[in-house]
């Protein structure tokens, strides 16, 4: 039996302005129109004919996204919830006792959340003889034969040109000469970062190895608690770990570890020019999505989320455009966003961390416009979502249902709204809203006051743990 563990707690720093601390690359359609990255993942272990339910291991802020990727495919599994990042050696202890206690015999099959990989064939016959090894107790990686020289990823030397071979040692990123060394000796494969190996083997060497990793993830692990539909285990135990990665803690010591060969497509899709790589071009070269209108443009990745995009008379570039933020870059320095980001941290920005839209327990809204002292969110409702009952202390809030039904609470009177209808609530008001209907509930939210932001609730109900803020967030 095979049991997939999906590792999806990136953030993708690389690949903004699409991709935010809040809203990560593997919840977004970078290669594919219709389906994200780890929607892709899934589906494609579903076509290898593996159809154990999946656990997927990610942190605490993106518990909903993830959610909502798998109910959006019908696929349901477990979700575990890192309590802080500690790396992928911790994060895959997580999802290797949680099998083991039910499917110790079981083999896992780790793979990140943010790879693309179009040939399901040649994946699933890797697959399968990965799994032979595994369930020999062996800890398998899978090693992509190099079509070129890439400075970009790791690289696995095998001790055997050509087969599944014991691992000889890692080599971190290399420069350019160095990496033509490495495909010019065939016996180099790039670092994938996927796995297999069964919950036994892959504890007993972690304990061996990595002994505090191990402590620290078992401990927390005995105070774990189900909420809603995710897996959560003791912050202050698991934060005890140190923050090591599989490869370092565990694959470079261990004796048994084997490299597979794997010869098909493979990507991370991490930089722009990854995702032009990885996209049908127009005559000219160029990538184009959304409302985008070229003139002498070759060459290049446009993409625009929320409106009109020109270009005239240029080459080579990438332009990402978002209701937030605009990037405009040489596509061939695309590595450099992430001196971008850094720089938007230190000045504490908000575009760095989340979008416009932000996704909730209930649903998700958008700030449509904002100003000194007004704000006005679109706000969808879940089927059977409610708010937290609260109250705002220096703002008042206006609805106007734009489609389905809500039922509103404001003290103790109720009150049943349809579409073109709305409601104000006063500062001071204690209030919450339902959707009792089968369709999402559309909403636009008008805020006024001297504080609009987050910090102004004071919540008396909450059907969400760990959720804060006011009607944009419980």
């Amino acid at each position: 039996m095979i049991i997939p563990v999906l590792l999806a707690g990136g953030s993708g720093n690389r690949l903004w302005p699409l991709s935010r601390e809040l809203y990560p690359k593997q919840c977004i359609n970078l290669t594919d129109p219709a389906k994200t990255l780890i929607q892709q993942t899934l589906e494609r272990v579903r076509r290898c004919g593996i159809d154990a339910a999946p656990v997927v291991v990610c942190n605490n802020d993106h518990r909903f996204l993830i959610a909502q990727q798998m109910l959006e495919l019908g696929i349901s599994g477990t979700i575990m919830l890192e309590p802080t990042a500690r790396n992928t050696a911790a994060a895959i202890a997580l999802a290797a006792l949680k099998v083991q206690q039910k499917n110790p015999a079981a083999s896992l099959l780790v793979l990140p959340a943010d790879h693309l990989i179009n040939d399901t064939q040649r994946f699933s016959d890797v697959v399968n003889t990965a799994y032979v090894r595994a369930e020999a107790g062996e800890l398998v990686t899978f090693g992509v034969v190099p079509n070129h020289p890439e400075t970009g990823y790791g690289y696995i030397e095998a001790e055997h040109y050509g087969k599944v071979s014991p691992i000889k040692a890692f080599h971190e990123k290399p420069k350019l000469a160095t990496a033509t060394q490495y495909v010019n000796a065939g016996n180099y494969y790039w670092n994938s970062g996927m796995f297999m190996f069964t919950p036994d083997a892959y504890l007993s060497e972690l304990q061996h190895y990595q002994p505090d990793v191990y402590q620290a993830v078992k401990l927390a692990m005995l105070e774990r608690y189900t909420d809603l539909d995710f897996v959560r285990v003791s912050e202050s135990a698991f934060s005890k770990s140190p923050s090591i990665s599989i490869d370092n803690g565990i694959m470079e010591h261990t004796a048994k570890g084997t490299v597979v060969p794997y010869h098909g497509d493979w990507s991370d899709i991490g930089s722009w020019q990854t995702v032009y790589d990885h996209h049908a071009k127009d005559e000219d070269g160029n990538v184009v999505v959304g409302d985008v209108l070229l003139e002498d443009v070759q060459n290049s990745l446009i993409r625009s989320d929320s409106r009109l995009v020109t270009a005239v008379g240029v080459s080579d570039l990438a332009i990402i455009d978002t209701h937030d933020a605009l990037l405009v870059m040489s596509r061939k320095n695309s590595q450099a966003v992430k001196t971008i980001v850094n720089r938007l941290k230190k000045h504490e920005r908000a575009e760095v961390r989340q979008h416009q839209k932000v996704y909730r327990p209930w649903g998700s809204y958008e700030t449509v416009n904002l100003g000194e002292h007004y704000q006005v969110k679109h706000v969808k409702v879940n089927p059977g979502a409610k708010f937290a009952l609260q109250v705002h202390q220096h703002r008042a809030e206006h609805w106007v249902i734009l489609h389905g039904v809500a039922k509103v609470r404001i003290g103790e009177r109720e009150q049943v709204l349809h579409a073109n209808e709305s409601i104000h609530i006063n500062v001071g008001d204690v209030h919450t809203l339902h959707n009792p209907g089968t369709t999402v509930l559309d909403l636009i939210e008008v805020q006024t006051g001297d504080c609009i932001d987050e910090e102004d609730v004071v919540r008396f109900a909450n059907y969400y743990q760990d959720d804060s803020g006011g009607v944009g967030e419980s």
